[in-house]
């Protein structure tokens, strides 16, 4: 059975997508569907070679919940900061994060939370994975970025996937 469904839930997902995509539960969008959510997953378990572990479930949740809060609080920083740039220019600069996370899952998570919150581009990743370069759009205090942003956001994926 895991050979022919390597990611069940995947499979299902793929097809319940293709569905509400096409917007018809004819007989032919069903077949397709399901022929995605078949062989989709199969034609890419090979680019995939680490499984992975998920250890802490409730932690999931509670980053979710933070990752949207910050969304919202940053989206609200940066639209002020862009109304009144010409009372006080935002002060943007990149800033070096030594990372104790090495799960390439946890850091692909990373990078994806990172993109989604308003006001940090996420730069280059050292060849080591030891330092993040991150470009912040307003900095105000370079260290409590650093420690903010990994408490809230490289521990929990710590916990959740190392």
């Amino acid at each position: 059975m895991k050979r022919l469904f390597p990611a069940p839930l995947l499979s299902l997902t793929l097809w319940l997508l293709w569905l509400v995509l096409n917007l018809s539960t004819s007989p032919g969008n069903l077949l397709l569907g399901a022929l995605l959510g078949v062989l989709a997953p199969l034609l890419m378990a090979p680019l995939r070679p680490q499984s992975v572990r998920i250890r802490r479930p409730v932690t999931i949740i509670r980053l979710i919940l933070r990752v949207g809060l910050d969304v919202l609080t940053s989206n609200l920083q940066v639209a002020r900061s862009v109304l009144t740039a010409g009372q006080r220019p935002p002060r943007s600069a990149f800033v070096r994060i030594p990372l104790d996370l090495r799960d390439a899952h946890g850091l692909a998570a990373l990078s994806m939370i990172t993109t989604i919150v308003p006001g940090t581009i996420w730069s280059e990743l050292a060849l080591d994975r030891s330092i993040l370069l991150l470009h912040v759009f307003d900095l105000n205090d370079e260290r409590q970025f650093i420690e903010h942003f990994k408490h809230t956001y490289e521990r929990p994926l710590m916990e959740i996937f190392e």
